[in-house]
């Protein structure tokens, strides 16, 4: 269930810093919610899919500590992503 790359570019150029930027927290946890979106709409159709669904839970586990890293380090930025994204996030 990977991302293809013109949406993934489209996620890291609205998200990034700087040009040429795909490793900050913020495009990692903007792309991470894209994919859990589209496992998400994937797990609904074939729900005995656990393969998937374990992937589904490493990605939420992930996405979970890049937040809580970027809450920590960067509070504004951290509002400001979780507005934009729509989660939620404590």
């Amino acid at each position: 269930m990977a991302l293809d790359q013109d949406l993934k570019a489209e996620i890291v150029a609205k998200y990034a810093k700087k040009d040429g930027d795909t490793g900050s927290a913020q495009v990692q946890i903007a792309i991470l919610t894209k994919q859990i979106s589209v496992l998400t709409e994937h797990l609904k159709t074939f729900k005995k899919d656990h393969s998937s669904r374990l992937g589904l839970l490493k990605m939420v586990g992930k996405r979970k500590r890049l937040l809580k890293y970027l809450r920590r380090t960067d509070f504004a930025g951290f509002t400001e992503l979780v507005a934009s994204l729509g989660i939620r996030a404590k």
